[in-house]
């Protein structure tokens, strides 16, 4: 077994609410000691409603807010954003892919400026590479070059999701934090972009975090599930494991108020269309 790329000890994060001038402050605890660690080239996905702590931890894990306490590794260094910097080799090993992919794009900015901008912030590569690159990953995610002239307003969600997850490989990250990638896609995309990712990490090794309220996906993609409530995880296993006996009263109740969506149909209906096209498309002998 291949050392884990992240791991994390104990994580705690508390925000203090500011009392009145007759009563002390208040805290509210996001996160109450969550530890795990994740396998290169596997998926975990961490799983919970609204207000669970999920997306609390994904960023802690992108390095976006500090833990109050814990340890957080990364391919074994202890990183802890409260003390030092963080740095660009840091910020090339964990990359983010959010819920909405139009909110997370610059409306002014053109594709071609979206995607080179981590090369122009984080490297000192020039322009030509950088522009390479993006030519290059923007085929690696099934759009063409001629995108890269757009502006986002000019896509639809699955295209417009396929340049964030562009984005966000631009720096060969190790590691790729996925809030929700997909919940605010048509179920037909969603099943294409979930392909996506799973090419992109067979290709590349990439390790994922998978972020999502969304069981049935979960099931679908997730090698290990940590399921999350109030801001500890009251229950982790492997995939199988956990679908098909689930322990806490809460993992139960989360799958019984899941949708039931087919997405291995829906994967095996987009080949079958694929192939059909192809068909029609192959000139016949003579």
């Amino acid at each position: 077994m291949s050392a884990p790329v992240i791991v994390a000890k104990d994580l705690k994060l508390d925000y203090r609410l500011r009392g009145s001038p007759l009563s002390a402050p208040r805290f509210i605890h996001a996160l109450k000691g969550v530890s795990f660690s994740v396998e290169r080239g596997s998926t975990l996905a961490v799983v919970g409603e609204s207000g669970s702590g999920k997306s609390t931890l994904a960023r802690i894990l992108t390095l976006i807010l500090p833990a109050t306490s814990g340890d957080l590794l990364l391919d074994g260094e202890k990183i802890d954003i409260r003390k030092q910097a963080v740095t660009r080799d840091l910020r090339r090993k964990v990359q983010l892919v959010f819920q909405n992919p139009y909110g997370s794009l610059n409306p002014r900015q053109k594709i071609l400026s979206v995607l080179t901008e981590p090369l122009k912030l984080n490297t000192d590569a020039p322009a030509s590479e950088r522009n390479d690159r993006a030519a290059q990953m923007i085929r690696r995610v099934g759009l063409s070059p001629d995108h890269l002239h757009r502006y986002p307003h000019m896509f639809s969600g699955g295209q417009r999701q396929r340049i964030a997850i562009a984005r966000a490989l631009m720096l060969n990250p190790e590691l790729l934090i996925l809030d929700e990638p997909v919940s605010a896609l048509d179920l037909s995309v969603q099943a294409q972009i979930l392909n996506l990712l799973a090419d992109l990490q067979d290709e590349f090794r990439l390790t994922y975090v998978f972020v999502s309220h969304n069981l049935s996906v979960v099931r679908h993609v997730a090698d290990d599930v940590i399921v999350m409530l109030l801001g500890e995880i009251v229950e982790r296993g492997t995939s199988a494991a956990l679908f098909d006996d689930p322990r806490h009263d809460y993992t139960r109740a989360l799958l019984a108020a899941t949708p039931r969506a087919d997405v291995e149909h829906i994967r095996a209906r987009l080949a079958a269309k694929a192939a059909a096209t192809a068909s029609r498309a192959t000139p016949g002998p003579g």
